[in-house]
């Protein structure tokens, strides 16, 4: 019963993250122009007209706005008379390791407001590169340093690991932000990877019995209801996109959300499922590592935007928008799901997957060096 409850719950705050990401991104739909959140048709652009930027802001306010309402429901709940007899000693402890987690939850919003707004600035204004980045860093550092949120890497040098975690932080922001260049594409990759990593913590408690990780959880149930909500603008053809204020917040929160999980078991009983992030993330990971070293290639630099990305060398091939949107999403469940095997399997189990993982993105990469041999045929 009061699983059922606790899964409601995360439904429940989805769908209220939904709601309020629509409204917040209706709003900022039509105020766009007077903010001056317009994304103008470039050389770089795949759009023909202008269209508004900002999205971001509800998808930011979806997650914020659930999450004030929680801390009151969590705050409150103690108080209700007879509350504890209703929903038992269990709900009654997950409550309280909830409200152990306020500051917590509160420092990571502040993170994450502060990169919305880094990313919203770039939207309207523009931002050198090195600034943006370096703000990327600032937070990352802040959060790992400060906050505690460290890669569990079984590296016996917390040195390490700290940068690795700055590291992690810093490359799915990015990542995010890179795919973003297609109606829908980093806002739907976004959700499916954000549900995979949750129903991996809500079925897979620990070998002692102890709770799954339900704060953790409830963090990317609320990010996607909150993106679900944006993309009802942002589908095929997009009405709004993101922006940087979007994808910023994204990566931050999902990378933040990846740090405070653990995927091999309480007791670590299953170490080689630390890899499985990155497994669930590998299509992100390889659109930005991809273009950086194309880019680099090509003695450009890895911060100038062009239309090198996964999704353009898809449609290079002779691909709809639309298709290659929808190769990317089925790229990410098929890479993703042998994650969910991980915390099941041994040491051979886990190889494999790792194996088929890189054998997903061996596959694109062949059918991308097609489509480059295409380009250069007289």
């Amino acid at each position: 019963m009061q699983r059922w409850i606790i899964l409601g719950g995360m439904l429940g705050a989805a769908l209220i993250a939904a709601w309020l990401s629509a409204l917040v991104v209706a709003w900022v739909r039509r105020k766009a122009p007077r903010l001056g959140l317009l994304d103008r048709p470039g050389a770089r652009k795949v759009h023909a007209e202008p269209i508004p930027l900002g999205g971001g802001l509800g998808i930011w306010a979806g997650t914020l706005g659930v999450i004030a309402l929680g801390t009151v429901a969590v705050l409150v709940a103690p108080l209700i008379p007879g509350g504890s007899d209703w929903w038992g000693a269990s709900m009654a402890d997950c409550l309280g390791g909830l409200r152990e987690k306020i500051p917590e939850i509160w420092g990571l919003l502040l993170g994450g407001t502060v990169l919305m707004l880094v990313g919203l600035a770039d939207d309207r204004v523009g931002l050198p590169w090195w600034m943006r980045l370096g703000i990327e860093f600032v937070v990352a550092a802040a959060c790992v340093y400060w906050q505690g949120l460290h890669l569990t890497a079984f590296i016996d040098l917390p040195w390490l690991t700290g940068v690795l975690s700055v590291v992690w932080i810093v490359a799915l922001i990015n990542s995010f932000n890179m795919l973003d260049n297609m109606d829908a594409l980093s806002g739907g990759v976004a959700v499916i990877c954000a549900l995979v990593l949750s129903i991996m913590l809500l079925s897979s408690p620990a070998d002692g019995g102890e709770q799954p990780q339900l704060f953790v959880a409830a963090m990317l149930w609320i990010l996607a209801g909150a993106i679900v909500g944006f993309l009802r603008f942002n589908w095929p053809p997009a009405k709004i996109f993101m922006g940087d204020a979007g994808s910023y917040f994204i990566g931050f929160w999902i990378a933040a959300a990846t740090l405070l999980a653990t995927y091999t078991g309480y007791r670590g009983a299953h170490p080689h499922a630390v890899v499985a992030p990155l497994v669930v993330l590998a299509i992100p990971l390889y659109d930005m590592t991809s273009v950086v070293l194309i880019r680099l290639r090509e003695g450009r630099s890895p911060f100038q935007a062009d239309k090198k990305h996964f999704s353009h060398r898809l449609v290079e091939l002779g691909m709809t928008k639309k298709q290659a949107v929808l190769t990317i999403y089925l790229a990410t469940i098929a890479s993703s799901m042998g994650a969910w095997l991980l915390p099941r399997t041994d040491w051979i189990g886990a190889g494999f997957i790792v194996v088929q993982t890189g054998f997903i993105l061996g596959v694109i990469r062949v059918l991308e060096s097609v489509g480059r041999q295409r380009e250069q045929e007289p």
